[in-house]
């Protein structure tokens, strides 16, 4: 049996836009009905039923929750903030206090109101003084409910596929623009990081625990030749690691929030820059399974992951971690093995506070649709009914005792 710290954080994690529905003021809403892929629509209805969902959460044993903020409906129209759906989130964090669930706060999770979009976005500065407004009308509101915030989740995947790959709303391909986006979320981390602390301070409140929700991703070459073991190394210190080490070496990180699902197995097809930052093997070399997505199970690559974060210093939550199937047996395996590894790198002096699965429901996956289920918790899409999956009743046990069986 391996066992967990005592006051381990154990949960699930959701973000606004994929669960509550009718998010009618964002950038997605419009780019969703303009580009024919499925409509998020309703999603899960959970800003109706969140006192449901957390009932569940609890019964789950659940004692942490990861949320997000909609800043489209704090602010659907530039500088008018809405007292009503500033109430509706104080509701939502007191219900899960009142539950005896710790609320982790995220305050931009990939979504943008569409007045900031169509100003230029994450590529014009002008978004990082937005961005603070906003922090500075909904963190008092709520300072006194919450310990945890994440000011921006995963910068770096939303840089990628909204301006590399171009498959995400402002799909603005464009190497310039993906630069200034990512320099500006960044620049917005560090300094809403310095307003969280100004607002708890002028409150009179004990100090916060401040981070961002990082993606990561174990990078693996695919043979033991120079130019992939060279590229493994750059990708992981480029991505892995620069967003990091930017936001530390400014003193603005308190925890490392780590989002961890998969590998990349690097197979350079020859030697350049673009082949050293994107080349993977498609050969079904060193098989894996998989998800429904595809991507490799890879929980090593958490456990050396961890290994490496321990020279920051700095305590670690997996803010997120999950699979999308249909086979909840394979859910399970895919839980169990990541817990494994996690304890295997606390054994050797990773300090981790805390595990949350992505997702506490079945949801609106971004441009997938509603097709991959990650959640513990079924949702059926035409009643909205909710199912407990045997996945999430063996986390619960996990969670009740701080046991896990190997």
């Amino acid at each position: 049996m391996m066992k967990f710290p005592k006051d381990f954080l154990w949960g699930a994690a959701t973000s606004a836009y994929q669960v509550e529905g009718n998010n009618k003021n964002s950038d997605w809403w419009e780019w969703e009905s303009s580009s024919g892929k499925e409509r998020s629509a309703e999603a899960c209805r959970h800003y109706q039923f969140y006192e449901q969902d957390f009932d569940l959460a609890k019964g789950l044993n659940h004692n942490a929750h990861r949320l997000s903020i909609e800043w489209s409906r704090i602010e659907p129209e530039k500088g008018k903030f809405s007292e009503s759906e500033l109430g509706h989130y104080l509701d939502v964090i007191t219900s899960l206090k009142k539950r005896g669930i710790e609320p982790l706060v995220t305050l931009h999770h990939f979504t943008n109101p569409l007045w900031l979009s169509r100003s230029g976005g994450w590529a014009s500065r002008r978004a990082i003084a937005a961005f603070l407004r906003y922090c500075n009308f909904i963190v008092p509101a709520l300072a006194k409910h919450v310990r945890y915030w994440f000011t921006i989740n995963e910068p770096n995947v939303y840089v990628y596929h909204a301006y590399i790959l171009g498959v995400w709303p402002p799909q603005k391909k464009s190497y310039f623009k993906a630069k200034a986006a990512e320099g500006n979320l960044l620049r917005a981390h560090i300094k809403a990081y310095r307003l969280i602390y100004k607002i708890y301070r002028r409150s009179k409140l004990a100090v916060p625990n401040v981070s961002f929700a990082h993606n990561t991703m174990s990078f693996v070459p695919c043979t033991r030749r120079l130019k992939d073991r060279l590229a493994a190394r750059l990708r992981d210190n480029w991505y892995n690691f620069g967003p990091l080490n930017k936001v530390i070496k400014r003193k603005a990180l308190d925890f490392i929030g780590i989002n961890y699902y998969s590998r990349q197995l690097v197979d350079l097809k020859k030697w350049g820059i673009r082949n050293l930052a994107v080349d993977t093997c498609d050969k079904n070399h060193h098989p894996v399974k998989k998800n429904s997505l595809g991507w490799d199970i890879y929980p090593q690559g958490l456990y050396e992951l961890l290994l490496k974060l321990r020279k920051y210093n700095l305590p670690v939550i997996i803010s997120e971690n999950g699979i999308c199937t249909q086979d909840d047996n394979l859910r399970w395996e895919y839980i169990h093995e990541h817990l494994k590894h996690i304890h295997m790198a606390m054994n050797k002096g990773a300090e981790v506070r805390g595990y949350l699965y992505w997702s506490l429901l079945d949801n609106f996956e971004w441009d997938k649709g509603f097709g991959p289920r990650f959640g513990l918790i079924h949702v059926d899409y035409d009643s909205y009914r909710r199912t407990v999956k045997e996945s999430a009743r063996k986390l619960a046990e996990v969670s009740k005792t701080g046991y896990l069986a190997v």
